[in-house]
C-alpha cells in the first residue's frame, strides 16, 4: 500500500545518500556488543487496550558488503525491529565476520533501534557479512472497551511534546492544515476520543487513496489524494493541532497513525488507526513488525532530520571503483 519494497527496507526517496565518501574522524564511541539486539521499549503493562493470537516471523537483516578495493574506516549502521506492547523481538542467530571491528546498538528518539558496526580494513576482492536472525512474535490489538474517559494530555512531558510538533513532510503549522482543523474544532464531540475518530474519519473522507511521489501532509489535502503515508501525515497533523500527541508507525510496505490519550488516573495510551485501507480504529489487525514509530529522528549522521531512519553506509576506498554494501531485510523460513 505504500513505495516499500517487498522485502520491508523503504525506498530510495527515504534512502540516507551517504554514498561512498570519507569516513574521517569518527566521534561516535562502539564498544564490543552483547550477544542480543533485541531490547526493552514501550511495554505493555496496564493498558487499555488488549494482545491476542500472537504470530511469529522469522527475519535476516544486516549489511552483507563485497567490494572490489580495498576499505579502511568503514562505518555503518542499519535499523533492527525492537520490543512494543504488540510485538517482541528475540535474536535467534547471527554472523559477524572477523573483520567487523566492533559493534554496538543505540536508540534514536525511544522509537527506532540502530545496529552500528565499524570495520578497520576490508581488503579488495572481499566480502563481509553481519546479519542477525530475529524471531518477531507479534500480536493482533483489540480496541478498548471504554473510552469515554479519556482526554487529551492536560500537561505534556518532554518526551511527548516530541509528537506535538512538525515533522518532515507533516507540515502541521501549514494554514490550510490549521483551517482544516479549526473547521473541526467547531464541530462539538462528546469526548477526545470522539475527536480522534473525527479527525481520522475527515481525512478518509477528503483523501483519496492515490499512490505517487512523496509530498507534504498539507499538499495532499489540498489535492484530495495521496497514499498511506500522506494519509497518515496527515492524521498526526491534524491531530498534533488538537493538542493530542500523535507518531507514524513504520511496518514493511504500509505505516499507519497512533495516537496518545490519557485516562482519568492520568496514565497515557497510544492507540493505532488504520488511515489507508481497512477501517480500523483504536485496533490493529497487524501481523508485520514494527520496524519503527515516529517521524522525526536526529540521526548523528545526517544534519537535517529524518522522517525514517535508513541504512547509512561510509568508508575511505582506495581504488577507483566503489564497495558494494548490500543492506538485507528479508523474511525467512525456518
Amino acid at each position: 500500500m505504500s513505495r516499500l519494497s517487498p522485502a520491508g527496507l523503504m525506498s530510495r526517496r527515504h534512502m540516507l545518500a551517504g554514498g561512498i565518501v570519507s569516513l574521517g574522524a569518527c566521534s561516535l564511541p562502539i564498544t564490543m556488543a552483547q550477544d542480543r539486539v533485541d531490547g526493552e521499549s514501550e511495554q505493555a503493562g496496564e493498558t487499555r487496550l488488549s494482545y491476542e493470537t500472537p504470530q511469529v516471523q522469522n527475519w535476516r537483516i544486516g549489511l552483507v558488503l563485497k567490494t572490489p578495493v580495498t576499505c579502511t574506516d568503514v562505518f555503518a549502521t542499519f535499523p533492527v525491529p525492537m520490543n512494543w506492547p504488540e510485538q517482541k523481538v528475540t535474536v535467534t542467530g547471527r554472523t559477524i565476520d572477523p573483520q567487523v571491528t566492533a559493534w554496538d546498538t543505540r536508540e534514536l528518539g525511544g522509537g527506532v533501534k540502530q545496529v552500528i558496526l565499524k570495520m578497520a580494513r576490508v581488503p579488495a576482492g572481499s566480502t563481509v557479512e553481519m546479519t542477525f536472525n530475529i524471531a518477531i512474535e507479534r500480536f493482533r490489538i483489540l480496541g478498548p472497551t471504554q473510552t469515554d474517559d479519556l482526554v487529551i494530555p492536560a500537561k505534556i512531558s518532554r518526551d511527548l511534546r516530541f509528537f506535538l510538533s512538525s515533522s518532515p513532510y507533516i507540515d502541521s503549522s501549514n494554514a490550510r492544515i490549521k483551517a482544516a482543523w479549526r473547521g473541526l474544532a467547531a464541530q462539538e464531540v462528546p469526548n477526545a476520543w470522539a475527536r480522534v475518530e473525527q479527525i481520522y474519519d475527515f481525512v478518509r473522507d477528503n483523501v483519496k487513496y492515490v499512490e505517487g511521489s512523496l509530498k507534504n501532509a498539507s499538499q495532499a489535502l489540498r489535492e484530495g489524494r495521496g497514499d498511506c503515508e500522506e494519509m497518515t501525515s496527515l492524521v498526526v497533523a491534524l491531530c498534533r493541532n488538537a493538542k493530542i500527541p500523535a507518531r507514524m508507525v513504520w511496518i514493511p510496505e504500509h505505516c499507519y497513525p497512533e495516537f496518545y490519550l490519557e485516562d482519568a488516573s492520568g496514565k497515557g495510551h497510544w492507540f493505532p488507526c488504520q488511515a489507508a485501507g481497512t477501517r480500523q480504529f483504536g485496533r490493529m489487525d497487524e501481523y508485520r513488525p514494527v520496524l519503527q514509530k515516529g517521524d522525526r529522528f536526529k540521526v548523528p549522521e545526517k544534519r537535517t532530520p529524518s522522517r525514517y531512519v535508513s541504512e547509512f553506509f561510509k568508508c575511505d576506498k582506495k581504488g577507483k571503483s566503489n564497495p558494494d554494501p548490500n543492506f538485507i531485510r528479508e523474511l525467512i523460513d525456518v
